[in-house]
């Protein structure tokens, strides 16, 4: 191994140490037990959704004292054992029956409950499409293309969670108020931009400030067609989200468990701890991932040749959820498809390595958590007839770095802080 190759093992290996204490940051056998309501003995009814929601769940059992009951719905291949919190498997980012089964059997959960019942609902990334329950008028197949056209569309989680709220039975609030009038205690991991809990897989649990007119607004931005039902029902104000003031969601309470900053500030400390000053640019950065991945690389020989906004050896670490407009047909992600910009842009710069991952282990459709990227990635590339370029436009990042040998593979970490990025320079 010559000492070129010894630094990119050693860099690799640094990034990579960052990316799994973002993870471990967000835990929920770490995070959950500090936020469980008082009164351990006491029976809760226990209902959630998100990739994260059965490891919530299995926290919960490691630590409440009393007798616990409920369903929470998770991603397939996301599943804990637990003994007593029923755990059920469905599709995402597409929904399926699996789910909407779920889902109908979490609202009937919560009917059920009186004035002297304790709800605690277990809330994380990805429980918007894991909590899939049509309104009346609306077919479950015309919601379920709703959401892919949305996410093929470009528009932002924020976005494409209004819309969501609207044609939903359970959120925007929806689940408080069904299960009014017990008490509701919501624990809630963060994978947006700015750690609404009203974002957060759609809010559940919590009033909606969003409106039908905006829902309608950005279906006609993003020029997605929709069945005459959907049109129909967000033209109707009875369909309108729980909002402000709401007296069934009144005494409702919400804690944010786990959020992108703090895993950004856990990476940090592992950067610091090895002699490299960390920058973080911001838990919530926004945008396309492929421009995104331009600007991080301008920023990047900025330093590098100027040592601005910091010197060298640094790392600048973000997070945040980026889109893709897909165009081509290719496998990429928001992780991988950053990263591909980055790379090209940076067209073999020395000293700047790269990692960007999704903490939850998964970056698009694929099996791997993100990619790795080092000086010498555009040299390989080109050494096996790989056009960084035309994966770009084909939207292909995954097959790129699969070529390379350069993917992340976690499996399922069972949390989600959103995504992670680390751009190291030397």
């Amino acid at each position: 191994m010559s000492a070129g190759e010894f630094d990119v093992e050693k860099h690799f290996d640094l990034l990579q140490t960052m990316f799994a204490s973002a993870v471990a940051a967000a835990d929920p056998m770490k995070r959950v037990p500090a936020f469980l309501p008082e009164g351990s003995q006491r029976q809760l009814t226990v209902v959630g959704a998100g990739k994260a929601s059965a490891r919530m769940a299995k926290a919960v059992e490691t630590a409440w004292q009393g007798p616990l009951t409920g369903l929470v719905v998770t991603r397939y291949g996301h599943a804990e054992e637990c003994r007593h919190i029923e755990i059920v498997e469905a599709a995402h980012p597409v929904p399926d029956k699996a789910g909407f089964e779920a889902t109908r059997r979490i609202l009937q959960i919560v009917t059920d409950l009186g004035p002297d019942d304790h709800c605690l609902a277990l809330i994380s990334g990805g429980g918007s499409a894991l909590l899939t329950a049509p309104v009346p008028g609306v077919s479950f197949a015309e919601k379920c293309a709703v959401n892919e056209a949305l996410l093929a569309s470009g528009a932002s989680i924020g976005e494409m969670n209004c819309v969501r709220k609207h044609l939903s039975c359970i959120k925007g609030g929806r689940l408080s108020a069904c299960a009014a009038p017990a008490a509701v205690t919501s624990l809630l991991i963060s994978d947006v931009p700015g750690d609404d809990p009203a974002v957060i897989a759609s809010g559940p649990t919590v009033v909606d400030s969003t409106t039908l007119a905006e829902a309608r607004d950005i279906l006609e931005r993003y020029k997605i067609a929709v069945p005459v039902s959907v049109r129909r029902v967000l033209r109707d104000n009875v369909h309108e989200t729980p909002k402000p003031g709401d007296r069934r969601l009144a005494s409702g309470v919400t804690h944010i468990i786990a959020a992108p900053q703090q895993s950004l500030e856990a990476a940090a400390s592992e950067a610091r701890a090895k002699g490299v000053t960390p920058l973080i640019l911001g838990d919530s950065l926004e945008g396309e991932a492929r421009e995104m991945g331009q600007v991080m690389a301008g920023i990047a020989r900025q330093v590098r040749r100027h040592g601005q906004p910091v010197s060298t050896p640094c790392v600048l670490i973000s997070g945040g959820e980026t889109t893709v407009t897909v165009r081509g047909d290719g496998r990429s992600g928001r992780n991988g498809e950053f990263l591909l910009a980055l790379v090209h842009a940076l067209d073999g710069a020395e000293g700047i390595y790269a990692i960007a991952a999704d903490t939850d282990g998964i970056d698009g459709m694929s099996d791997a958590a993100g990619a790795m990227a080092g000086p010498d990635s555009l040299r390989r590339a080109e050494a096996r007839g790989l056009s960084a370029l035309n994966y770009l436009e084909r939207n292909d990042a995954h097959s790129f770095f699969a070529a390379l040998n350069d993917q992340v593979i976690t499996g399922p970490t069972l949390t989600n802080v959103n995504d992670f990025r680390a751009v190291l320079i030397i």
